[in-house]
């Protein structure tokens, strides 16, 4: 697969990518229904999110294993480390299933229990405020074993969707300041169009 659509993310950490834009388009029809086009990426995490099309993992696997073996940083790196997500009722976690796959192809740890969440929160997809979104984050995560997993190390920090980048500055604090960890490098499947 050809990556010209790559989305460069900024934020608190070494460097950060998303594979692509996750929607190209959408329409508002009626009060409560949207038109949306999905770039391809996009329609395979959905498909396999909300439509528990697991056919789908596979695929999105494969891509994202051919990205990462265009990063220079990849050979180096100590872990993947899933971000840990806000619904916990779901028996399907895409976001560890993907990085299980991707962790058995090129070789690398997937660490499920380092980074922990400490406490629910709601899913923020819904809210827009980003300083609504930065207090619902604060203090929600910690490291299980601080100063010696990772520390001096890089790690691969990766989650499905990324919208604001909030969740993801502040994992990389708290795996920079706790964890000691060395370079932190993330990696979004896909980005929503909205900065918010």
């Amino acid at each position: 697969m050809e990556f010209n659509d790559i989305q460069n993310l900024q934020g608190k950490w070494k460097a950060g990518w998303a594979l692509d834009l996750h929607t190209i388009s959408s329409t508002p029809v009626d009060d409560n229904h949207f038109d949306t086009v999905r770039t391809e990426i996009g329609e395979l995490l959905y498909q396999l999110k909300y439509c528990k099309d697991v056919s789908k993992m596979q695929l999105l696997a494969d891509i994202v294993v051919d990205f990462l073996k265009t990063r220079l940083v990849t050979p180096y790196l100590s872990a993947i480390i899933p971000i840990p997500p806000s619904d916990t009722t779901r028996t399907f976690q895409p976001v560890y299933e993907i990085a299980k796959v991707v962790g058995e192809k090129l070789k690398l740890k997937v660490d499920y229990d380092y980074l922990l969440k400490i406490r629910p929160t709601s899913q923020l997809k819904s809210i827009d405020d980003p300083e609504e979104r930065r207090k619902i984050l604060a203090d929600v995560f910690q490291v299980k074993d601080p100063r010696r997993r990772y520390a001096g190390k890089k790690v691969l920090l990766f989650d499905d969707l990324y919208r604001s980048g909030e969740t993801m500055n502040v994992a990389t604090q708290v795996l920079t300041d706790s964890g000691h960890v060395n370079n932190v490098y993330v990696l979004a499947i896909t980005k929503t169009r909205s900065k918010k």
